[in-house]
C-alpha cells in the first residue's frame, strides 16, 4: 500500500474529522443497548447458582459455552453461551468480559514455560526462568483499563481505517496514543544483564524503538539512550521523551560504541537481518558491549516499511516445529554471525488491546549475545 504523507496542518484536519466521524457514530443509543445487554448476559452468568433464569433479550437459548471454555479444556454443562448474543458488539463486549475475569485469577506459567531437556546442554546451562512479576502485573491491570473505556476504543476503532490510506500501522498506534508494549520488567533486566538497579552504562541504543515505553525500562541504567526507529510519528514520540535518535542508515557509520544495543522484536520486520547483525557486532564497545535480542517464536519475516511484497530480501531460514527447535536454530544463527550466547529466556509480548480483548500476546525468546572475537 502506498501512503500518503501528512503535514502539521493536514494532522489537525484528519483529527477533525475524526472526532466528527465518531461523535455521529456515537449520537446512536444501539452502542449503548447492546454493551448495556453483554454485561445483563455476563452478570446473569455469574449469578446463576441462585436464579436459574436469565435476560431473555440476550439470549436466545443456554446452549454449552464450549466456545468459551479454556483451550484444551471441556466447557461445565450448564454455561450460558456468548454465541447466542444476537448483537456482535454484545456478544463481543461478552466474551471480552468472561476473558477478561479469566486472567485475573490465571499466573500464566505457561506463557514462561521451556521443555529444556528438547534443549542441548550447552542451552539449558543458560536458560534463565522467569515468571508473571509485578511490572507484567501493572501493564495487564492498565491494558484491562484502557480497553474499558469504550467510547475511546470505538475512537480508535473507526479512526484507523481512515488512517491507514496515510500511515503504517506502527504510526497509527503512534499517532493515536494506543498499541503500547511489554516485554520485560525491570528487574528481569536486571538479571539478563547480571547488573544491580544502581548500575550505571555509558550507552545504550535501542534499535526499532516504537514509542519507547520499552526504552524506557532500559534507559534509567544508562547515562545516555540512544534510538532508531523508521516511523516519522515514533520519532517526534521519542524526541519528546529525551532521547536521543539517530537515523536507520547512519547509526553504523557515527563511530559511537555502544555499552548495550537492544533488538527487539526487529530481525523479523526489517529488510536485511544478517547485515544488521553484522552492523551491531562492529558498533558494540569491545570486550564489554552486550546485545539484547528479543524474537517473536515461529519466526515469520514481515517487513512493514518500504517494500511492496512485505519480505526481506535478507532471509534467515530458521527451522523447527516447536518453540525449543527455533531457539536451538538461532542459537546456530548468532553463532555465524559472530555472537555467543550468554543467557536467554522465555517471556510473553504483551500489546494493549481493544474492546474485544484487553491485551494480545506474542511468544518471545530472549538472548543475550556476547560478541566473539574474530580470529586473526
Amino acid at each position: 500500500m502506498t501512503y500518503i504523507p501528512l503535514k502539521g496542518s493536514q494532522c489537525s484536519k484528519v483529527s477533525f474529522w475524526l472526532s466528527a466521524l465518531v461523535l455521529s457514530s456515537i449520537a446512536s443509543h444501539a452502542l449503548f443497548d447492546d454493551i448495556s445487554k453483554s454485561h445483563s448476559c455476563f452478570n446473569a452468568e455469574a449469578s446463576m447458582a441462585k436464579a436459574s433464569s436469565v435476560d431473555a433479550s440476550c439470549l436466545i437459548d443456554a446452549s454449552p459455552a464450549i466456545e468459551d471454555a479454556h483451550p484444551g479444556t471441556a466447557a461445565e454443562p450448564g454455561v450460558w453461551s456468548g454465541q447466542h448474543i444476537r448483537s456482535p458488539l454484545a456478544r463481543a463486549v461478552y466474551n471480552k468480559l468472561k476473558e477478561d475475569e479469566r486472567n485475573k485469577n490465571d499466573r500464566h506459567v505457561y506463557w514462561y514455560r521451556v521443555i529444556t531437556n528438547r534443549l542441548s546442554e550447552d542451552l539449558q546451562a543458560k536458560f534463565i526462568q522467569f515468571d508473571q512479576d509485578e511490572g507484567a502485573d501493572q501493564f495487564l491491570d492498565n491494558c484491562l483499563d484502557k480497553s474499558n473505556q469504550v467510547l475511546t476504543q470505538v475512537f480508535y476503532s473507526l479512526a484507523r481505517p481512515i488512517l491507514n490510506f496515510f500511515m503504517t500501522q506502527t504510526s497509527i498506534n503512534g499517532f493515536l496514543h494506543r498499541g503500547s508494549m511489554f516485554i520485560f520488567s525491570k528487574p528481569q533486566f536486571e538479571k539478563l544483564l547480571n547488573i544491580s538497579p544502581y548500575y550505571k552504562g555509558e550507552s545504550l541504543l535501542d534499535l526499532g524503538a516504537g514509542d519507547g515505553m520499552v526504552t524506557k525500562h532500559m534507559s534509567s541504567y544508562f547515562h545516555t539512550t540512544y534510538a532508531t526507529e523508521m516511523s516519522g510519528v515514533m520519532v517526534r514520540r521519542l524526541q519528546a521523551e529525551g532521547f536521543k535518535v539517530l537515523g536507520v542508515d547512519e547509526w553504523s557509520s557515527t563511530g559511537l560504541k555502544f555499552d548495550l544495543i537492544s533488538c527487539l522484536n526487529l530481525l523479523d520486520r526489517c529488510d536485511k537481518p544478517v547485515t544488521l547483525l553484522a552492523e551491531i557486532k562492529k558498533s558494540l564497545k569491545p570486550g564489554t558491549g552486550r546485545l539484547l535480542v528479543a524474537v517473536v517464536i515461529p519466526f515469520k519475516p514481515y517487513v512493514e516499511f518500504d517494500s511492496k511484497t512485505h519480505q526481506p530480501t535478507e532471509y534467515i531460514h530458521v527451522k523447527g516445529s516447536n518453540f525449543e527447535e527455533q531457539v536451538q536454530h538461532f542459537d546456530s544463527i548468532f553463532k555465524q554471525s559472530g555472537f555467543e550466547v550468554e543467557k536467554f529466556t522465555r517471556l510473553p509480548y504483551l500489546c494493549e488491546g481493544d474492546l474485544r480483548h484487553s491485551f494480545y500476546m506474542l511468544t518471545d525468546v530472549l538472548f543475550v549475545l556476547k560478541p566473539v572475537e574474530d580470529d586473526s
